[in-house]
């Protein structure tokens, strides 16, 4: 291997995380408060429900799709999980109703894409439009609020001083890394992104599949819902406006490509991360929020150039 083929490799491997420590190392010397338990806590929290989302666009975008529909889906969801907790409904049967609601949403993206035959572009550019005007038209625009504390507390509670939104995080990317590279859907994710047609010649029954990446991508929005409404303690029909830029960006930080075939639940994991890390930072240091969301444009522009690059060189 030569000293080229050597950097090109581990950096592939682990140029996210470097990239993850010397944000961390940078921002401890320019503010001391930032690797505080407290701080890094509050990250990790406020992390999690991007994190989430991003796990449900992993697979999507190795399947070479792409989902602009999730943060609609979160409002939704959330909305329809407030209203049933406020008639009463029991919680598990409420939380239930939640995920539900989110993966009938993304299975219908994935009906559209596979039996329909559009672009996933436009399918999901069309469902942000649907779920977000069913939230409104729902609740007459206006939030839903008023929880019992056992709700609130799957985003205020703490199990051994870790937050449980940050233990739920954990668990759901276990679940997905076993997921993906143990069992079948996750071999016909990467099958189907690699090459679909070859998929499809292999016997893969690529339409089922796909329908299947979508619902999952559905369903944890819905759980990032879940997770919303009870740390707000409301259901707003506007919320997780820009959240699907959010989960594209850890997720092709992270190392997914956006050609599909490739990608990690831990790279997308360490990219949320930097995407926490970065805007806490940036608060912390007292940069506007406009100056934030040109920095995080920048990085996002920046991986996926990286990308092209590395697809580049690898022909």
């Amino acid at each position: 291997m030569t000293p080229r083929d050597f950097l090109l490799h581990y950096g592939r491997q682990f140029g996210t995380l470097i990239g993850l420590l010397g944000l961390i190392i940078t921002l401890w010397i320019l503010t001391p408060y930032f690797l505080t338990i407290s701080n890094l806590l509050n990250v990790a929290q406020q992390t999690s429900i991007n994190a989430i989302i991003a796990v449900g666009m992993t697979f999507v975008i190795i399947t070479a799709g792409i989902d602009l529909s999730v943060g609609s889906i979160v409002a939704f969801s959330g909305v329809v999980l407030a209203s049933a907790l406020q008639a009463a409904i029991p919680l598990p049967i409420a939380i239930l109703i939640g995920l539900v609601v989110g993966a009938f949403c993304g299975l219908v993206n994935g009906m559209l894409i596979t039996y329909g035959r559009l672009p996933p572009f436009i399918s999901t550019l069309g469902m942000m439009s649907v779920a977000r005007g069913a939230a409104l038209l729902y609740t007459g625009g206006r939030p839903i609020s008023g929880f019992s504390s056992g709700f609130r507390y799957l985003a205020t509670g703490e199990i051994l001083h870790i937050p449980v939104p940050v233990i739920i995080m954990v668990l759901v990317y276990v679940i997905a890394h076993v997921v993906l590279t143990r069992t079948k859907l996750g071999r016909y994710t990467y099958a189907i992104g690699g090459n679909e047609e070859a998929a499809v010649l292999s016997g893969v029954n690529v339409k089922y599949y796909k329908a299947v990446v979508y619902g999952l991508c559905g369903m944890l929005s819905g759980l990032a819902a879940i997770i919303l409404t009870a740390r707000l303690n409301s259901a707003q029909p506007i919320a997780g406006m820009m959240y699907e830029l959010d989960a594209i960006a850890a997720t092709v930080i992270g190392g997914t490509s956006l050609m599909g075939g490739e990608g990690r639940v831990i790279g997308t994991l360490i990219g949320a991360l930097i995407m926490g890390v970065l805007r806490n930072g940036l608060n912390l240091l007292g940069v506007s929020s406009f100056v934030q969301q040109t920095v995080i444009g920048s990085v996002i522009i920046i991986a996926v150039l990286m990308d092209m690059a590395l697809k580049k060189q690898r022909k």
